[in-house]
């Protein structure tokens, strides 16, 4: 099975100018935890970041200011990982899992937004999967899960001296 089959198109996006308020507001009414960042291309929009709901709460905790004021420029992720639609399920898997994300966007060779895949697409078609679907196995989902929800420090780490 590939990316293609199972993300999502016409994926609402908005601009590295546009405020933090307006990326809430397209994750609001689209229920959505994440809004890719484009600039204009040519012919399609050009990924070249994403802000999740996280990125604007911590946006709005650290700098103190009004997310109407706030640029997406300034709390978007940069460092971005992608699929192509082509690819196979089991690779954006692994792309999940080794980067702990919940969703990927898709794009083509020029970075051309296509569609986002997410974890819940993934998740939704292994139970309509045919049992001994190796690519879809619940075990392959368990891991992706595991491996993203993973805390990134251990209690004791957190505990003062």
């Amino acid at each position: 099975m590939r990316v293609e089959q199972l993300m999502t198109r016409n994926v609402r996006a908005c601009k590295p100018d546009d405020s933090l308020s307006a990326a809430a507001q397209i994750m609001w009414e689209h229920d959505c935890g994440c809004v890719p960042v484009v600039i204009p291309g040519d012919g399609a929009p050009t990924l070249v970041g994403m802000i999740t709901d996280r990125d604007v709460c911590m946006a709005a905790y650290t700098q103190g200011h009004p997310l109407h004021t706030s640029p997406v420029k300034g709390a978007m992720a940069t460092r971005l990982c992608t699929c192509r639609p082509t690819d196979a399920i089991a690779v954006a898997l692994t792309v999940m899992r080794n980067n702990r994300l919940h969703r990927i966007p898709v794009v083509d060779a020029a970075d051309h937004l296509l569609g986002i895949l997410s974890l819940t697409d993934i998740a939704r078609e292994a139970a309509r999967a045919r049992p001994g679907d190796r690519e879809l196995s619940p075990t392959s989902i368990a891991e992706t899960v595991e491996a993203i929800a993973r805390p990134r420090t251990t209690p004791r780490d957190l505990v003062a001296p």
